[in-house]
C-alpha cells in the first residue's frame, strides 16, 4: 500500500515496464492478502492440500516474480543491447498476460474452496469442477500468447529496433552512466558516487527560487568524457577454457548424484584443464581485440599519473543552490572540461 499510495500525484509515465511494476505490486498484494486466511484455524483446515492454495502462491510467484522479470526486462533491454523493444507490443503482451494470469488463477480461489484437491491430474465429471476448469485452461493459453507476443517483440527488436540513445528512461542509478551496450571495461573511469540516485542528481537541481528540481545538464553532458584513449584500456584476453572449466562442473555433480563416479572423474578433469589451460593465457589482449599492449611507460584507465589539476581542484559534484536555470548554457560550454559533469 506503501508504493501504490508513492504513486498518486506523481508524474508517471505508463511505459511497458512501468505496467508491469504495478502489476508486481497489485498481484502480489492479492497473493499476500489470500495467504493471511491460511493463519485462522478453521479455514486452513479447509485449504490445505487444494487449490485454493496453489491459487495463492501462483499470485505471489506472478506478482514476485514474473511481472518483475518482465518489467527488467523491458526497462534494462535497451542497457544491454542498445535497443528499445516495441512499446506497442510490450502493452499488448501486459495486458494479456495480466488478463490471462486473472482468468487462470482467480478461479482456483473458488474450486478449492469448494473441495478440489491439488497433485491430481485428472477429475471424475460431475464433481462441480468442470466449469471453471475449463476457465482456467483458457487462461493459461492466453498467458501462453501473451509470451508468445514477447518473443516476436524480442524478434522485431534485434531486426530493426529504435536505437535506445544514452537514457532513454531519463535514469536515476550509476548503470545508465556509461553506453548502451556498455563496453567491455563498462566505465573509462571509475564513477565518483555521493547518493543512491548520483545519475539524476548530476542531471537536476534545486532552483533556489522555487525550490523545485530543475534539469541543470542533459545525460550527453553528464556522460561526456573526452581524455581516454580505448587502445590504454587494460582487457585480458578473450579464453574459452572458463567455459570448458564450468562444463565440468554439472558432469561432476551428475556423477555424485546418482554414483556415477566414471562421470565424476571426467568433470574433475575438464574442471582442471580448463583452469590449468586458462592459466597459459597472455594477460593482455591483443591491440586489434580488445586494446594496445602495455609497455612500462603506458597506464590504464585508473592510472593516469600525475594529476595536473592538483587533489583539490576536481569538482565532482553539482550545488544544488549555486546552480539555477540560467547556468545551463554554461554548464554544456564548460562539459568537457571536466569529466566528472
Amino acid at each position: 500500500f506503501n508504493w501504490t499510495a508513492t504513486l498518486f500525484g506523481g508524474s508517471i509515465r505508463f511505459t511497458t515496464a512501468m505496467l508491469f511494476s504495478v502489476g508486481f505490486i497489485t498481484t502480489f498484494t492479492i497473493g499476500g492478502l489470500s495467504g493471511v486466511t491460511h493463519s485462522l484455524v478453521a479455514s486452513d483446515l479447509q485449504q490445505t492440500d487444494t487449490y485454493y492454495i496453489v491459487a495463492h502462491f501462483h499470485y505471489v510467484l506472478f506478482g514476485g516474480a514474473l511481472m518483475g522479470l518482465f518489467s527488467g526486462f523491458y526497462y534494462w533491454w535497451p542497457k544491454v543491447f542498445g535497443r528499445l523493444l516495441n512499446e506497442k507490443l510490450g502493452k499488448w503482451h501486459f495486458w494479456l498476460m495480466i488478463i490471462g494470469m486473472h482468468v487462470t488463477f482467480f478461479p482456483m480461489h473458488i474450486v478449492g474452496l469448494q473441495g478440489q484437491p491439488r497433485r491430481m491430474y485428472r477429475y471424475d465429471k460431475g464433481m462441480g469442477f468442470d466449469f471453471w476448469n475449463m476457465v482456467e485452461t483458457i487462461g493459461a493459453f492466453v498467458i501462453a500468447l501473451s509470451v508468445l507476443i514477447f518473443m516476436i517483440n524480442l524478434w522485431k527488436t534485434f531486426k530493426s529496433g529504435e536505437p535506445a540513445g544514452a537514457d532513454p528512461w531519463d535514469a536515476r542509478t550509476v548503470e545508465w552512466m556509461t553506453d548502451s551496450p556498455p563496453k567491455p571495461w563498462n566505465f573509462d573511469e571509475v564513477p565518483q558516487v555521493h547518493s543512491i540516485d548520483e545519475f539524476w542528481h548530476r542531471k537536476y537541481a534545486e532552483d533556489p527560487e522555487t525550490h523545485r528540481m530543475i534539469r541543470v545538464a542533459t545525460a550527453e553532458q553528464v556522460l561526456a568524457h573526452d581524455f581516454v584513449d580505448p587502445a590504454s584500456i587494460h582487457m585480458p584476453s578473450p579464453s574459452y577454457f572458463p567455459m570448458v572449466a564450468s562444463l565440468g562442473l554439472p558432469i561432476f555433480a551428475y556423477g555424485m548424484i546418482y554414483r556415477a563416479y566414471a562421470f565424476s572423474g571426467i568433470g574433475i578433469l575438464a574442471i582442471l584443464a580448463g583452469v590449468f589451460a586458462w592459466t597459459f593465457e597472455p594477460s593482455a589482449a591483443p591491440h586489434d581485440d580488445h586494446g594496445a599492449d602495455h609497455g612500462p611507460g603506458d597506464h590504464g584507465p585508473n592510472d593516469h599519473g600525475p594529476d595536473p589539476l592538483g587533489p583539490g581542484d576536481h569538482d565532482h559534484s553539482l550545488d544544488p543552490v549555486a546552480v539555477g536555470a540560467g547556468d545551463l548554457p554554461a554548464l554544456s560550454a564548460s562539459a568537457g572540461e571536466d569529466n566528472h559533469q
